[in-house]
């Protein structure tokens, strides 16, 4: 579903030096796999993210998503796969001025859908992540979980191939932090596949997914298993 191949993204700042900020990344999602990219700032998830969506090009390298080799995706070709990709941004953005289903439903309108089968659509993604009471209200009534589930609705509504997650349970509390987590994992379950990134070693923990850590560009290597205890002549 997702190849990174010795992928490096290399960012030129006026009157400054040359950043790397990805350096010869490789790895591998397979179809309805969640694999968490785990690293500290600045580490290039974002990039990474940015570079799977088709918001950027690598420098060097291969991205393929969905089959497609991102690099060579003109305009319209990057707008067909984002139709079949999930997006949630690590800042929350929802329509000030409309309901939670209304801001949800938007997404399968834009897609063709009639407004009644858009409104069904959003209602279904948003009971999915536990905000089926919350329908109606809008964005300024819902505390920072909710805002957080209702954008993962909207990634979630259009059944995408691939959900892309950035830093999904942010700042929130542990209880609502949980809520997101299981929302992401029923998401898995249900055949999507999932690609996350964060910051937080609990919440890669708790999706209990593939973790890969990156830290200044670079994938790091897994640790190794400690050596077993020899066994001791004799014992009893």
């Amino acid at each position: 579903m997702v190849e990174f191949r010795g992928v490096s993204k290399l960012y030129v700042r006026r009157g400054g030096p040359v950043v790397a900020a990805l350096s010869a990344v490789a790895f591998d999602v397979a179809p309805r796999e969640l694999v968490v990219v785990a690293g500290p700032p600045g580490a290039g998830k974002s990039t990474l993210l940015r570079l799977a969506a088709g918001e950027e090009r690598p420098t060097q390298g291969r991205v393929v998503v969905d089959g497609d080799d991102v690099g060579r995706l003109g305009r319209r070709g990057v707008a067909r796969l984002r139709r079949r990709l999930g997006i949630l941004p690590a800042e929350p953005r929802l329509l000030a001025d409309r309901s939670v289903l209304a801001n949800v439903a938007l997404v399968l309108r834009a897609r063709g859908a009639s407004r009644r089968a858009a409104r069904a659509g959003a209602a279904a993604a948003l009971r999915e992540v536990g905000l089926g009471p919350r329908l109606a209200a809008f964005p300024h009534e819902l505390t920072a979980g909710e805002r957080h589930a209702a954008c993962l609705a909207r990634a979630l509504a259009g059944e995408p191939h691939l959900l892309l997650a950035d830093e999904p349970a942010g700042p929130l509390p542990p209880a609502e932090a949980n809520g997101v987590v299981e929302a992401l994992r029923r998401a898995r379950d249900r055949g999507v596949t999932v690609l996350v990134t964060t910051r937080a070693p609990e919440l890669a923990a708790a999706l209990a997914g593939r973790t890969l850590r990156l830290d200044g560009g670079r994938l790091q290597p897994a640790p190794s298993a400690p050596p077993a205890a020899p066994e001791r002549d004799g014992a009893a």
